[in-house]
């Protein structure tokens, strides 16, 4: 049997999923009824983002409200990099979706030593080098204003081969079923790239699959912050 439990956080209730052997999938948290509005035009409220932890703790990021960033919450982002854990120092991070850059800038902040960041929208991408800008990271951030599934194909062999990456992959959620063939062929594609002792996250929502990542993350590696699901997985 599968089944998933509740954890209580910091900042709130996560899912905590156990993956039974004879079923080989993943245990979905009841669908809440919720339209996802992360990946449509349009702008909302804008909310707070600041940095969790780490040398920039406390310091706020711009964010415009815009619908087309849906930016990880500070609780959530705080409970990945509490995954992660002290083993991020060192590593190499690469942003596939960079949005407002705050899982970049949280990574460097908790040790990693530099990053790429990819972001296509312009007006996002102009947003993103003005965080990098205060908090003076331009000089060790690659900021891609590109397609993640382009550079993926192009250039994903120009980061650092000697030092392990640390991959964030939080794209719009309709990704995994609209061009959920892309998806997965960008990040087969790169864990062959990466060095040994890479890590991957992926941010998804209750109705991406799992099972289908390159690699299956432990059970313990896989949380559920509704609506999204965080799944890490090492090379």
């Amino acid at each position: 049997m599968k089944r998933s439990t509740k954890k209580k956080t910091h900042g709130g209730e996560e899912t905590v999923f156990d993956i039974g052997r004879s079923i080989g999938g993943l245990a979905s948290p009841a669908r809440s009824g919720k339209r996802n509005v992360g990946s449509e035009p349009g702008a909302k409220e804008p909310i707070g983002l600041r940095i969790i932890g780490g040398k920039f703790r406390g310091s706020k990021l711009q964010y415009t409200g815009d619908n087309r960033v849906r930016p990880m919450k500070d609780r959530v982002r705080e409970a990945v990099f509490n995954l992660i854990g002290p083993g991020i120092k060192g590593m190499y991070a690469i942003d596939l979706f960079g949005g407002t850059g705050a899982i970049a800038i949280e990574a460097i902040s908790r040790g990693a030593t530099a990053a790429t960041i990819i972001e296509i929208h312009l007006p996002t991408a102009s947003l993103l080098r003005k965080n990098l800008e205060a908090l003076n990271l331009l000089p060790i951030c690659t900021l891609c204003k590109t397609d993640a599934f382009f550079w993926v194909k192009n250039e994903a062999e120009h980061p650092p081969k000697e030092t392990p990456w640390i991959v964030f992959c939080s794209p719009p959620y309709d990704f995994y079923s609209s061009r959920k063939e892309e998806m997965l062929a960008m990040l087969h594609r790169l864990v062959e790239l990466a060095p040994a002792d890479s890590t991957f996250v992926i941010e998804a929502d209750e109705r991406f699959d799992l099972t289908q990542l390159p690699r299956m993350p432990e059970s313990n590696r896989i949380r559920a912050y509704p609506p999204a699901v965080i799944a890490i997985f090492g090379k």
